[in-house]
């Protein structure tokens, strides 16, 4: 049978939507089964408990139920290769750290691209981090701590919580732009018991680990590492002030797979930008000793490439490998 000319392109104007109309109904029922938050680091830890937050949160706006899932091993990365082979269809998110930017440089056989193979959604939170001195440390400033790593090479030891850590990596920038020798310590577990008793003498830590040993002076913070002073300890200077341009923080922030329906990864960038708004979400973030990061996809996107450009050329300067 042959169609009329009018009724044939009348039938093609259809089946040419279809795929828009498909998109747009997946967006405005998304989503109709709960959603799982993969995190690469055992409950209890920061990233954990900001994923949970986030959770909870979207489980609310969305009215869908959100379940973080714990998947750590191997840097993150067994997380990481979880979403990566899911299927694109925002029923499967990863938790992004630092951790995951670090890891794109340090590994050299990982399976997958970070930047390339995980869709950027949106940023959650920045945490801070602080450089932390054992009581046991005589300097009181970060030009005396300079000093006294100087004149003491090779008996300054900096913790961290592993090789490739944000911990280590940030402490291999101090090393570079200043020039002191101190010798990496990297832990499986929490460092902390080992610098309070002066095992250990310098720590770059998230500010959420170590502010309480702060405020009750059973650790000295020698500065922030952010770019300026913050919020939560307005007293101490940024190490930028003694050190020019320095700057190390951390990131958090939500990935899906590559090909991920736009209008998908804009729903869940709307709920989480709007999380982020609500005044309870910022006083616990000020718990944690992070602050807000809200942006689109597109600017979450070029933060971390970014980010991940910026420690792939300290990682390489330092040489770090892999455990």
């Amino acid at each position: 049978m042959k169609l009329p000319r009018r009724n044939f392109l009348h039938l093609a104007a259809v089946a040419a939507a279809l795929p828009a109309v498909s998109r747009l109904a997946r967006a405005q029922t998304y989503p109709t089964r709960p959603v799982r938050i993969i995190v690469g680091f055992p409950a209890g830890f920061a990233a954990d408990t900001v994923a949970r937050l986030i959770a909870q949160s979207l489980s609310e706006s969305l009215r869908q139920q959100f379940v973080v899932e714990n998947r750590p091993g191997a840097g993150s990365n067994i997380a990481t290769d979880a979403v990566v082979r899911a299927t694109p269809d925002g029923y499967s998110l990863l938790l992004l750290t630092q951790t995951n930017a670090i890891n794109a440089t340090t590994y050299e056989n990982l399976g997958f691209d970070f930047v390339r193979d995980i869709a950027p959604v949106a940023g959650i939170c920045i945490p801070l981090f602080a450089m932390v001195v054992s009581p046991l440390v005589p300097a009181k400033s970060v030009l005396e701590f300079i000093d006294y790593a100087k004149t003491n090479p090779g008996k300054v030891n900096v913790a961290s919580l592993g090789t490739g850590s944000a911990g280590h990596v940030f402490g291999e920038l101090f090393k570079i732009m200043t020039g002191v020798h101190m010798v990496h310590v990297p832990y499986r577990a929490s460092f902390i018991p080992d610098l309070l008793s002066g095992q250990v003498q310098v720590a770059f830590a998230t500010i959420g680990a170590v502010i309480e040993h702060i405020r009750t002076g059973k650790l000295r913070a020698l500065a922030v590492t952010a770019a300026t002073r913050v919020d939560v300890l307005p007293e101490i200077p940024a190490l930028s002030e003694f050190v020019s341009g320095y700057e190390a923080s951390g990131f958090m922030g939500i990935g899906a797979p590559k090909s991920t329906a736009a209008e998908i990864v804009e729903t869940l960038n709307k709920a989480i930008n709007a999380t982020l708004t609500d005044p309870k979400m910022k006083a616990r973030f000020t718990d944690l000793g992070v602050v807000p990061l809200a942006n689109s996809p597109a600017e979450f996107g070029n933060y971390i490439v970014q980010y991940t450009e910026k420690w792939g050329k300290v990682i390489r300067a330092a040489n770090i490998k892999p455990e």
